[in-house]
């Protein structure tokens, strides 16, 4: 059977490849719609398969509230570089993927991989396409979800890369807004003191006591008393507390108030927060494209 344009046409449409793909693919399928489409699928997601392995550190951040601002979802779909972040398919795929948290319970990335999107396909599916498609290896690396009866969520997305997900315990969405803006910039790591693992201090008080009396032999001082050193380290102890938490640091917008008393005076608190950056924790690769083409044309 001979390929047309038209068949042709109808495959792009249908499948959103290029032109040669879908003509080569006709052919091979002696002019058959469903079997072009069905081999190219397969295709598909061999392809995806073998870019598995390959390091996805760049990526973005979506965010989807609920219309009554009880529900918020936030998630991070990771590729391989930058362009691919800019095209419609990729920003589609992540809007597809956070609608679909914020209209379903799910409870794992696996979980969230498997659900039925309305067209039939898995997200795992359309995810593996997309790959054959761009070309790269996308990973869907984590999403988090708010539910809240009596409170607010607020949101903030600093471009596409940075995002936060606060909870109010009072229906507080401008504040919280603020308060999201405010962990997008500062990165609190805990909500207050009483947060902070005893570990996490006691191994601060180490590395303080320590530089105290790294400080007094430098300047040629005579060792400090244990007394004076303690009561030193409590004081630093503290200025870190107040760094690492989201309730000691100086509200990014006014720095004369700290966050605690701008919720004192709204009279609220922060119930919880999350604070998602592209990347954070992955380890890139770092690639020398001139020594790779050295390496292949000595080869």
């Amino acid at each position: 059977m001979s390929v047309t344009a038209a068949m042709v046409k109808e495959l792009r449409q249908r499948t959103g490849s290029g032109m040669m793909e879908c003509k080569k693919a006709l052919t091979a399928a002696d002019g058959n719609m469903e079997t072009a489409i069905e081999n190219m699928r397969k295709s598909g997601l061999a392809k995806a398969d073998k870019k598995s392995t390959r390091t996805a550190a760049e990526g973005i951040l979506g965010i989807q509230t609920s219309n009554n601002a009880k529900t918020a979802v936030m998630v991070d779909i990771n590729c391989e570089t930058d362009f691919v972040t800019k095209g419609d398919d990729f920003l589609g795929f992540v809007k597809t993927v956070s609608g679909f948290v914020l209209d379903n319970e799910v409870d794992s990335t696996d979980a969230l991989l498997s659900g039925a999107l309305n067209n039939g396909k898995t997200i795992d599916e359309t995810r593996r396409e997309l790959i054959a498609k761009v070309g790269e290896n996308i990973t869907l690396r984590r999403f988090q979800k708010y539910t809240t009866d009596t409170g607010s969520i607020a949101s903030y997305l600093h471009g596409s890369r940075i995002g936060v997900m606060v909870e109010l315990s009072d229906d507080n969405t401008e504040l919280g807004k603020d308060i999201a803006m405010h962990i997008a910039a500062i990165n609190p790591q805990y909500i207050s003191e009483a947060d902070v693992p005893a570990d996490v201090i006691e191994k601060e008080k180490e590395i303080i006591s320590a530089r105290i009396k790294t400080e007094a032999e430098e300047n040629g001082g005579k060792a400090k008393p244990a007394e004076i050193i303690e009561k030193m380290a409590t004081g630093r102890i503290k200025k870190f507390l107040s760094e690492i938490t989201l309730l000691g640091q100086k509200f990014v917008k006014d720095d004369k108030l700290t966050v605690a008393e701008l919720l004192k005076a709204n009279k609220t608190t922060v119930v919880r927060f999350n604070r998602f950056e592209v990347g954070e924790g992955i380890e890139k690769v770092e690639e020398d494209f001139a020594a790779e083409v050295m390496a292949q044309i000595n080869a």
